[in-house]
């Protein structure tokens, strides 16, 4: 059982933590475009980025930055541009971004990251940034993680955040995080836009190699339409500001934080495939019978981003052919006359063969969950089994509808 539990304030939970969210006329809409997270001290930086080979000048800057200093103390947030295929005025705009913001901060500027998000191709509007960089510094409060969220969406339809607590030693350890993202959610890496904040002390390496495996199990594990974002980064800072001891080594006490910070790159995670472009529910894919975890965690994902299974599903028809399909073309060998697939409480099929089932019910059973009906959830869940082995592994997506045709073919028109 999880020995932590949930507390309101996103980013700003943990102690020492600020943020803000304001709307500096980066978006035609007049809608909140502007974040900013900074940490009253410097704080240990940990990032993951995107494995596109076309990559935005701030997920070059930030991998870079971090790669000579894992320290950082500000993460300033724009959205609107995603200052990617820019050339080197997109870069010399995202170091500028940062140089801003420590002057205004009164801190080092290698201690400022940026990201970015919205269309491809165009700049960020730097006269607006400028102007914009000191009210979002005045804005800044332990209480603004909510606007700092609402400031760094695109075409999601709502914020995602989650802020946990755990006791250490007597004394209380969050962490928090924000997250964006509803299209182009295919990680290879990490996710969409990402932020965590934690109140703990850990030493670099470790901070790094535990952001790296939560996300293996979180936002790489998620799928909307099979596109792998230029803009995607994942940036996780720790102040120490618990006051707690330090954890510099593998053992027990790292895994406990490990596994909280996962619970919250999880959430995240699910709640940006739930909220993918124009979707209905959510869809939960878990793998058995792998011969390793990474294995599971492959079939899971291709099975959770198949095309044809996202229409199925929004159609409401139990074609679990289209499982069986997209389990195969994994690149996972394993002896399809052990495949099992359950659709929900439905077994449609086992030992490799065919089950009569309720069809109709079945039909029902993705109708009510698309409408978010079924048992108060709006989760399909989709369960398969390729053999005897230990591995096990879960994705998410969500399902394909007219709306997500419309959205993308309108984006910039």
């Amino acid at each position: 059982m999880a020995n932590w539990q949930g507390v309101e304030g996103g980013v700003t939970a943990p102690k020492g933590f600020r943020a803000s969210g304001i709307a500096a006329g980066l978006k035609p809409s007049g809608a909140p475009d502007l974040a900013l997270i900074v940490s009253d001290t410097e704080a240990i930086a940990a990032g993951v980025y995107t494995l596109s080979h076309v990559r935005a000048a701030c997920v070059d800057y930030c991998q870079q930055r971090l790669e000579s200093k894992p320290y950082a103390q500000a993460i300033v947030i724009n959205a609107g541009q995603a200052n990617a295929c820019t050339g080197p005025q997109g870069w010399q705009d995202a170091v500028s971004t940062c140089e801003a913001v420590a002057t205004t901060l009164n801190i080092p500027t290698e201690s400022v990251l940026v990201a970015s998000t919205g269309v491809i191709g165009q700049r960020i509007p730097m006269e607006a940034l400028a102007t914009g960089i000191p009210k979002a510094v005045a804005a800044l409060s332990t209480t603004g993680s909510d606007d700092a969220a609402k400031a760094i969406i695109t075409t999601d339809l709502v914020t995602k955040s989650i802020a946990l607590e755990m006791d250490w030693q007597g004394r209380p350890i969050r962490i928090g995080g924000i997250a964006k993202g509803s299209g182009m959610i295919h990680p290879n890496m990490a996710t969409m836009l990402a932020f965590v904040t934690c109140d703990a002390t850990v030493s670099p390496s470790l901070w790094q190699s535990m952001l790296s495996r939560a996300i293996a199990h979180s936002f790489n594990q998620i799928t909307v339409d099979g596109d792998t974002s230029t803009n995607d980064c994942v940036l996780a800072l720790a102040n120490g500001e618990s006051r707690t001891p330090a954890i510099t080594d593998a053992g027990p006490e790292a895994d406990r934080l490990e596994a909280m910070l996962t619970a919250v790159c999880d959430h995240l995670a699910k709640a940006i495939a739930r909220d993918g472009e124009g979707a209905t529910c959510l869809l939960e894919v878990t793998v058995a019978g792998a011969v390793d975890d990474e294995a599971a965690r492959q079939i899971a994902k291709e099975i959770a981003g198949s095309s044809l299974l996202k229409c199925a599903i929004y159609g409401h028809d139990p074609n679990w052919g289209r499982i069986a399909m997209a389990a195969g073309k994994a690149g996972i060998p394993f002896d399809q006359g052990d495949l099992r697939i359950e659709l929900g409480p439905f077994l449609l099929m086992e030992h490799g063969q065919p089950l009569a089932f309720d069809r109709p019910a079945a039909s029902d059973y993705l109708k009510q969950a698309t409408q978010g009906d079924y048992l108060k959830t709006d989760t399909v869940n989709i369960q398969v089994c390729v053999g005897h082995g230990s591995g096990s592994g879960i994705a998410w997506g969500c399902d394909f509808s007219y709306d997500y045709v419309r959205i993308n073919a309108e984006y910039t028109t």
